[in-house]
């Protein structure tokens, strides 16, 4: 009777819990937003998801903690376990796991031809890459539990995107990479907006992205915005979401004028388009 009785109680405090998705169905390369109803009022609630790291906040208006996570393009359709941790205001922990299946998403290949440079970097053009990556490796490592962004994430550009999320790349005839983020067909010179608010953490010129610019949101997302003719914040600026950051333009590997958006948390990039379609607190 004692193993039942237990079950029992299991069974009831696992009803008491609400966990919640957005998108429903999801897919590797996908952000995702959590929304968490506790059976008590909680002071603090983290989690763990995919070995990674869940900041949650909570939402004064619907009393839901909510938190922004990620699904790498690496990951394997399958089921996965959210494992929720947190206190309850009297300081008594609590603790819950959610199974929530990925699948599998659908991306296309294409081809394309750039300069020979870069693709059979000189050794001197090979330093400066080098260099870049350590730049990025040392930045892009920090990750906090304070959040910047706030509300919804907005468009950078009125316009037409001109390729995806995940696309399989063949540069010159060999592949060489996915393409972790969303491309827009804009003219050089057009002005483009921080997704939201945010920190300048970078703001310069690299190699591959070209004029580049940073933006990290708190809890270890960041927004990127490549191949800029201009970039008109500086490392450290506080900006808010809407506010111009620079023109686009063509630097870096670029096979023209566009605008390149790319969204990252703790290490691992998703689609910004499924980011900008979420309805945020």
């Amino acid at each position: 009777m004692g193993q039942v009785a237990q079950q029992n109680r299991s069974a009831v405090a696992a009803k008491s819990w609400s966990v919640r998705w957005q998108p429903a169905r999801l897919v590797n390369g996908a952000p995702v937003l959590f929304r968490v109803s506790a059976p008590r009022r909680l002071a603090s609630l983290e989690g763990k998801w995919l070995d990674h790291r869940v900041f949650f906040s909570l939402d004064g208006k619907t009393r839901t903690w909510y938190a922004l996570a990620g699904v790498s393009l690496d990951t394997k359709p399958g089921v996965y376990a959210l494992k929720l941790s947190g206190s309850t205001t009297q300081g008594k922990a609590v603790s819950f796991k959610r199974s929530i299946a990925v699948h599998r998403g659908k991306y296309r290949s294409i081809e394309v031809q750039v300069d020979s440079k870069y693709t059979e970097p000189s050794p001197e053009q090979l330093q400066k890459i080098n260099q870049d990556k350590a730049l990025k490796q040392e930045l892009f490592g920090k990750v906090g539990p304070e959040r910047e962004w706030s509300g919804s994430f907005l468009a950078p550009v009125k316009a037409e995107t001109s390729d995806n999320f995940g696309t399989r790349r063949t540069f010159n005839g060999e592949v060489r990479s996915l393409h972790q983020g969303l491309d827009y067909a804009v003219p050089e010179g057009t002005p483009v907006s921080a997704l939201n608010r945010g920190t300048v953490m970078l703001a310069r010129s690299l190699y591959f992205e070209g004029n580049c610019v940073v933006l990290d949101h708190g809890q270890g997302l960041l927004t990127l915005y490549l191949h800029l003719s201009q970039i008109d914040v500086k490392e450290g600026d506080v900006v808010k979401g809407g506010q111009k950051i620079g023109l686009s333009g063509g630097t870096g590997r670029a096979t023209g004028p566009h605008l390149h958006i790319a969204v990252r948390w703790e290490g691992v990039y998703v689609d910004p388009a499924t980011l900008l379609s979420l309805k945020l607190p």
